[in-house]
């Protein structure tokens, strides 16, 4: 791929994050998603790609844009692309902090058609790369983890969606002496977290949705971390579609190789609430300020953009810093 697309896909993100930043704190998680769809398709046609949506927004009879299988894109390169338009649709209608715009772009056949279903996970940075193992108890991989990163397992935060089916988990934690900092919901985000040193979290676990996963893997690849995840179907049509991907057993542990193949692949997120890394976006008469993280393996990049918009290039307003 181009290296001057990783611009493009930052712009992608921006347009995404800036149409529904404007309902951020509204109740409306709808209309504020429908509003990022809008913002990220239209900027994706004008991408001198040849794009086809692997991980977005729904099956085609379900979404009426950025759909699997969708082609998007100017011509140009043959790519899959991930996308999710609003991740954090609950955080963005309530104003909490978490919310972001992502897409995350590979070779074509690169990235994994994940189906929409749940995945195990578990995630960490690059000095716990290689460190981790699906099959192992989790006080096991603690110990591995604190020992790759030089500290003691009691040194460690764990990064655990709040949710009933964790509570197993998170007694685990605890017993084996790791910190836990439970969030409500998106974790794409808290995956570029660990991967990023002195974040103040270093693994994510748990079991959450199988597209963000992907999302994930693409940045913790483009960070040095690691990643190992298992899809868990609960349907007869969900293990067909595991089938279909060619996955037999359902027990086969994916690694950050499986989901991201390829030596190359690009990540954006613009923030449209609050990160730990980036600040959400804000308005001014006129105009908007974002603040982007886009990444590329091949390079080994991983810039942090900070964007003033001039909406109405006539308007009088002020920059602040």
């Amino acid at each position: 791929m181009d290296r001057l697309l990783t611009l493009e896909f930052v712009r992608v993100t921006e347009a995404a994050a800036i149409r529904a930043g404007r309902l951020m704190g509204k109740g409306n998680k709808a209309a504020s998603d429908q509003l990022a769809v809008d913002g990220m398709h239209a900027v994706l046609a004008g991408v001198p790609i040849d794009g086809t949506v692997v991980i977005g927004e729904g099956e085609m009879d379900a979404a009426p844009m950025l759909y699997i299988g969708e082609k998007v894109g100017a011509g140009g390169t043959p790519v899959d692309i991930a996308v999710d338009p609003l991740e954090g649709t609950n955080l963005t209608a309530k104003g909490q902090d978490g919310s972001i715009a992502v897409i995350a772009i590979a070779g074509k056949g690169n990235l994994l058609h994940a189906p929409d279903m749940y995945m195990e996970k578990l995630c960490v940075g690059p000095r716990a790369k290689g460190r981790i193992d699906l099959n192992l108890p989790i006080a096991e991989n603690l110990r591995r983890v604190a020992e790759g990163l030089e500290r003691s397992i009691d040194d460690l935060t764990v990064v655990i969606l709040d949710r009933e089916r964790h509570a197993e988990m998170i007694r685990q934690c605890r017993e084996a002496g790791a910190r836990i900092k439970l969030i409500t919901d998106g974790d794409v985000s808290p995956a570029v977290d660990i991967g990023i040193e002195g974040s103040g979290v270093h693994l994510l676990m748990g079991i959450g949705g199988a597209p963000e996963g992907v999302l994930a893997a693409a940045a913790l690849k483009c960070l040095g971390g690691d990643m190992q995840a298992r899809l868990i179907p609960y349907t007869e049509a969900e293990r067909q579609r595991c089938a279909a991907m060619g996955i037999r057993d359902v027990n086969t542990v994916l690694t950050i190789d499986d989901l991201v193949k390829g030596d190359d692949c690009i990540f954006s997120a613009t923030a449209i609430t609050n990160t730990p890394l980036l600040r959400g976006i804000q308005y001014f008469g006129g105009g908007a300020r974002t603040m982007s993280v886009v990444m590329r393996y091949k390079s080994g990049t991983i810039r942090v953009i900070d964007t003033f918009h001039r909406f109405d290039k006539n308007a009088k307003w002020r920059v602040h810093f």
